[in-house]
């Protein structure tokens, strides 16, 4: 996270104002404004749980109610979603690659720890060269993404100056809206507000104009939701547009079809504490990793001449994370033991116990703005049907 930070400000210095961050201490912000806390083999925010399959440990991430309701297709029986002994049972005789496959046709999370087998010498990637392109000094910005790695990836642009548009489908709004209202004030408050029904031939019509617009467009979804809307980051890239994805595990192959979160990306991605069962490191920690990583590499693409599609998946961030390019990363083979005592967790370094440090947040400024806020002006400005 150090090294992803002083990125940042690097490369925002290049068009805009240079965002100073504390990398590693953007991995508590939630927990501090949420008041959660360290569950060890339970996710901070309770939706994920080590299991045991045939074969060794997996992760499985619940965070959703639909994903309660695909529970019996994945174990084979009818079962309580806070039953996590019978999930067990249900997923002991399976393999984890057959949990994975499973839980990835039916739109689940679950991830086998260190999966991520690609090296990664860095958390994102070129995936095509577009077209030529003017740097401005308030590029704009629009943001697709929600939850938490997208979002602090553009709130850190806004800092930069960038004016950033923060897009949400119609009924369908960032489900971070429903969390900790604190949190999501840190990521959003600096964005204008737009709600589009993507059904809706006029709305439609206002995300082609804004998207033509953009500098640069943040998006999170698996590639085939812009394909259903007839969107081709390729083609907006050849055209000037610069296009950055941070998603589970990225745009490619079969992998683009897996859902996944910041816990059990973080899990594939090596970012997991040795134990029976193993610990997770931190809250959905591979979503601050990604989304400030993503935020240095929209900056740099914003300083280039040349558009580009590129991605920053979650698992690869936190494989980045756990391969030593980032200073603080714990490796599972190599960490140090981690235990709760009497509420208070401990970390073993030899022959000291260390308590683990309380999370904190940056200073927290206006409020986000409701859903559609933005609405009335952005369709005067970018509705190609005018």
């Amino acid at each position: 996270m150090v090294a992803a930070a002083d990125d940042l400000a690097r490369r925002t210095a290049r068009w805009g104002t240079t965002v100073v961050v504390d990398g590693p201490a953007l991995l508590g912000e939630r927990a501090a404004l949420s008041g959660m806390g360290r569950n060890g083999d339970t996710s901070v925010g309770g939706s994920a749980r080590f299991v045991r399959a045939a074969d060794g440990w997996i992760v499985l991430n619940l965070p959703r109610p639909a994903d309660v309701e695909s529970l019996p297709a994945l174990v084979g029986r009818s079962l309580d979603a806070d039953d996590w002994p019978a999930i067990a049972g249900g997923i002991a005789s399976l393999t984890g690659a057959e949990v994975v496959e499973t839980a990835r046709l039916l739109g689940l999370a679950a991830a086998v720890p260190g999966s991520w087998s690609e090296a990664v010498p860095s958390p994102g990637r070129e995936l095509h060269r577009g077209g030529g392109r003017r740097i401005v000094d308030r590029p704009l910005v629009v943001d697709l993404t929600s939850l938490w790695a997208g979002p602090l990836a553009g709130g850190l642009l806004a800092d930069a100056g960038a004016r950033v548009v923060k897009v949400e489908g119609a009924g369908r709004p960032d489900g971070a809206r429903g969390g900790t209202p604190e949190f999501f004030n840190l990521l959003n408050h600096a964005k204008e507000c737009v709600e589009v029904d993507f059904s809706a031939t006029w709305d439609r019509a206002l995300l082609r104009g804004l998207l033509r617009a953009a500098d640069l467009v943040l998006e999170g979804s698996r590639p085939r939701v812009m394909d259903q809307l007839g969107i081709d980051p390729a083609e907006l890239a050849d055209a000037g547009v610069c296009w950055l994805s941070i998603n589970a595990y990225g745009r490619c192959g079969d992998a683009a079809l897996r859902v996944g979160f910041g816990d059990d990306t973080a899990v594939a991605g090596g970012l997991w504490l040795a134990g029976d069962p193993p610990n997770f490191v931190a809250d959905a920690v591979a979503d601050p990793i990604a989304g400030l990583a993503a935020a240095a590499l929209g900056a740099q693409m914003l300083a280039s001449e040349q558009a580009a599609v590129a991605e920053v998946p979650l698992a690869r961030a936190a494989a980045w994370a756990n391969s030593g390019a980032m200073p603080g990363a714990m490796p599972e083979s190599t960490g140090p033991g981690m235990h709760n005592d009497g509420g208070r967790w401990i970390v073993d370094l030899g022959d000291e116990r260390v308590p683990v440090q309380q999370p904190g947040h940056r200073r927290l400024r206006s409020a986000a703005k409701p859903v559609g806020s933005h609405n009335a002006l952005l369709r005067a400005e970018f509705d190609t049907r005018r």
